[in-house]
């Protein structure tokens, strides 16, 4: 098995890591100051972005995105985790995979301007009484006899609302069937309610939204009818391999190098605090874990393009990943003492963000009795692939 990068994803690789480091993270101070990403700014990254190509990589060439392949996409996910969550969406986009179900004159109205960077879409599927249980939503679509459909109920945490200009929306069609839609902002009964506001993240936003009678065309269906919990699934689990496991990788990678300098550069009882025992052992295994959550990341990425059943290796990527996240900041903030716990370092902004991994895209217990049922059903040996 062969693990090194070739030529291209060497340069594409550079091209990532350059834009962040130019663009992005000087940016990081200011979103945190202001709780928010100028209009303007926002705009400019984006542009900036899309005129290297890096926007909706996840998309095939065909429809004007990256192409790019699950390995591939979650290498470049790994940098984007060096980076703040609003400057990411803006620059690389969100163009969540159902949109690929686009048939016809969807296609023209919400996916290509969609991976063109026209429109923004968020996905909501999150509701007060169904967080990780997304079968238990209550929002209803009835279709009347002129075919059109009759929208009711709410969502709430769903993030970049406020940017987004329409939401691939979840709602119960039948008493155990779930469908898809595409719900354009601005339609009459449409509302979009407050921004939650969370501990970290900062800039991000994630709105209630709240439906009363919106009357809907048969157009807004994504799919087939009662095709949207498998959709909404679908997508999670890229969500949860790029964006919880990849990103939690680059974070912590990020942690651990600001960590690695200050120990050599830090002065305590005349020497280095990174010659102390504790301190290293701290050190050595964030590294291990770090790459250990590399690595499973990379092999869910290598079955997604195998045409493997990679579902139970991201649910474990979900719950190893976001726990090491949590952990190597911890262990930041021990080691960088005060002023780890100072707002005047962005340890303190790195420890908040880190919390939410365990919890958004299904909690880490949720994973864990998904691991737990997998391995009752098909044995302990799931990393043999071929059993």
């Amino acid at each position: 098995m062969d693990f090194a990068l070739s030529d291209e994803q060497k340069m594409l690789l550079d091209t990532v890591r350059r834009f962040i480091r130019e663009e992005l993270q000087p940016l990081e101070d200011a979103v945190e100051d202001r709780g928010e990403l100028p209009r303007d700014t926002a705009l400019a990254v984006h542009e900036k972005a899309k005129a290297l190509g890096l926007y909706a990589l996840n998309i095939p060439e065909a429809l004007g995105g990256g192409g790019l392949s699950a390995v591939d996409r979650m290498l470049c996910e790994e940098q984007f985790g060096h980076t703040t969550d609003i400057l990411i969406r803006r620059a690389f986009g969100n163009v969540y995979e159902p949109l690929l179900e686009c048939q016809g004159e969807q296609i023209a109205r919400w996916l290509t301007p969609t991976v063109q960077g026209q429109r923004t879409c968020a996905i909501a599927i999150t509701e007060p009484g169904a967080g990780s249980d997304a079968q238990g939503i209550k929002t209803r679509a009835t279709q009347r006899e002129d075919g059109r459909w009759v929208l009711n109920g709410s969502k709430h945490f769903i993030s970049d609302g406020e940017w987004s200009d329409f939401f691939l929306v979840s709602a119960k069609t039948g008493e155990r069937e779930i469908s898809m839609f595409m719900v354009d902002k601005g339609l009459p009964g449409f509302t979009v309610g407050k921004d939650q506001k969370m501990m970290g993240l900062r800039g991000t936003p994630h709105v209630e939204l709240f439906f009363d009678h919106v009357v809907l065309e048969p157009l807004t269906l994504l799919g087939q009818r009662g095709q949207g919990f498998k959709l909404a699934m679908g997508a999670l689990n890229v969500v949860r391999l790029a964006q919880v496991g990849a990103r939690a990788v680059g974070k912590a990678s990020h942690v651990l190098e600001k960590m690695s300098a200050y120990v050599q550069d830090r002065q305590q009882f005349g020497q280095r605090i990174g010659d102390f025992q504790m301190v290293q052992q701290m050190l050595a295994d964030s590294v291990i874990e770090v790459n250990a959550a590399r690595w499973m990341v990379l092999h869910a990425a290598w079955m997604i393009d195998a045409g493997l059943d990679a579902r139970t290796h991201i649910a474990m990527v979900k719950v190893h990943a976001a726990e090491t996240l949590g952990r190597v900041v911890d262990r930041a903030v021990q080691v960088f003492g005060g002023m780890g716990f100072c707002k005047e370092l962005p340890i303190e902004r790195y420890y908040r963000d880190a919390r939410i991994y365990r919890i958004f895209d299904g909690t880490s217990e949720i994973h864990r009795g998904v691991i737990a049922k997998t391995v009752m059903k098909q044995g302990a040996a799931l990393h043999d692939l071929h059993r």
